[in-house]
């Protein structure tokens, strides 16, 4: 393994392997971890700021922000999963919030926005020696699912994919991944992909990129005019909220910056976060 593991994530990784079967050959992928570079952490910096000055992705645990449900605190759901995935190895004695597993998906497809899109419109595209030290599940742990594994025995991950990726559809059709250990950026990130919305305004991505020796790329990212809006996917208050945000600043279409911007000037509004979630979704599966 390429980064020294603590006893709680060591315990965690041998628990799903015991439980995983036997081994099998490596699929070719890597872990991708998505999410929102611009949003405001739990320090009031924009999420990249935080990326560049740690030189580290935190989970949830640390940051205290989440594009999913906000629940990594003791007794939260994230911590009850956790605490029965991984064999109770995370609720031992002396683990710290830094010990926990960040999470990301394996990039089976490879696909351009990254492998769990729902997260956010940048990802980092993870090194595949962080593979050997990454737990897998079929579907998000949202769910609870059973079916896990590790990157040499996956088979009771693979062998439901295809009826997963048919049922789940566009936005939880991924395998999460688990890594454990850090994730260092200067270490285990080959590339930072952005959306392209963002040129010109993510200034820190270019230092970050500079400081820690990672690829930086750039991805065509999804744009959507309200009137392409389907009122039935994520609900009738999308639409009107996407003509609110191009009207007020002064744009023809929703995009990943459009979104980002409206999300750190309603960064106090739980209500209206949620529908700037559910227009990211809209965007992301109907935009061209």
């Amino acid at each position: 393994m390429d980064a020294q593991l603590t006893a709680a994530q060591l315990e965690a990784l041998g628990h799903v392997r015991a439980a995983a079967g036997p081994r099998t050959d490596p699929v070719d992928a890597v872990v991708t971890i998505n999410f929102h570079p611009d949003r405001i952490d739990a320090g009031g910096r924009t999420v990249i700021a935080g990326l560049l000055a740690d030189g580290r992705f935190r989970s949830q645990f640390e940051t205290g922000i989440s594009n999913g449900g906000l629940t990594a605190h003791p007794g939260g759901d994230r911590d009850r999963w956790e605490e029965r995935m991984f064999g109770g190895a995370y609720q031992r004695p002396g683990v710290v919030p830094a010990d926990r597993p960040k999470y990301g998906a394996l990039d089976l497809r490879r696909h351009p926005a990254g492998a769990a899109r729902r997260f956010g419109s940048a990802h980092l595209r993870l090194r595949p020696e962080v593979n050997t030290r990454a737990t897998f599940t079929l579907g998000d742990s949202f769910h609870e699912p059973r079916e896990a594994g590790v990157f040499d025995a996956l088979a009771p991950v693979l062998a439901g994919l295809a009826d997963h990726v048919a049922a789940a559809g566009p936005l939880d059709d991924y395998v999460e991944a688990q890594v454990h250990g850090p994730v260092d950026l200067a270490r285990d990130v080959a590339a930072l992909v952005l959306d392209d919305s963002f040129a010109g305004h993510l200034p820190a991505a270019e230092t970050l990129a500079d400081r820690y020796g990672i690829k930086l790329e750039w991805r065509a990212g999804p744009r959507l005019s309200p009137d392409e809006i389907d009122d039935e996917f994520r609900g009738p208050e999308v639409r009107p909220l996407a003509v609110l945000l191009c009207e007020r600043w002064s744009r023809p279409f929703v995009d990943a910056e459009l979104i980002g911007r409206a999300a750190r000037a309603a960064h106090a509004d739980p209500e209206r976060l949620q529908l700037l979630k559910y227009l990211w979704h809209t965007l992301t599966v109907h935009g061209g």
